[in-house]
């Protein structure tokens, strides 16, 4: 009998279950195939989280990477499907309103010629409400505010008939 799954591994296999939805058809047993090969990818990173388990948020960076990366080659590969990724920490300003409206626009173009596309959002509240840094209230807000105002861009920058799905890690 294997050993029992801990809560990190469990919420890694919901997320990958849900992040690859379409592909995996809500099989747990698919998700976790595909949550094994990302975790072997990193396995030197998952060793040193063993050694020193105050560096997990670094595994959890790079597992979420890794998972957007695997995700961006599966749509690749979907004829008719576009897909966009932002990433709210590419450059220290990207998570600010005017550039994040700057580089959403260029993924919404991007997307505008397919029916059918995926608009990837990551490390939005690693931008703005740092892990190392305490949460207030006004951080807090700004990053309530940021999740409204992308999904609101793209509501607004997508043609009716479109299906775009937002996704947010």
């Amino acid at each position: 009998m294997p050993p029992p799954a801990s809560r990190d591994d469990l919420r890694r296999l919901h997320f990958v279950n849900a992040l690859f939805a379409r592909l995996t058809g809500d099989d747990l047993y698919l998700a976790r195939q595909i949550q094994d090969a990302i975790a072997f990818s990193l396995a030197e990173l998952e060793e040193q989280t063993r050694a020193r388990p105050e560096s997990a948020a670094r595994y959890d960076a790079a597992f979420t990477a890794a998972a957007a990366r695997l995700l961006e080659k599966f749509f690749a590969g979907q004829p008719g499907h576009g897909f966009f990724h932002w990433d709210a920490l590419s450059t220290l300003s990207s998570a600010t309103p005017l550039f994040a409206r700057a580089e959403l626009m260029t993924g919404l173009k991007r997307l505008a010629p397919y029916r059918e596309s995926t608009l990837l959002v990551t490390n939005l509240r690693a931008a703005l409400l740092p892990p190392e840094q305490r949460e207030t209230a006004r951080r807090r807000r700004e990053y309530e505010e940021a999740l409204a105002y992308v999904q609101d861009l793209a509501a607004a920058r997508t043609r009716p008939d479109a299906d775009l799905r937002l996704l947010f890690l």
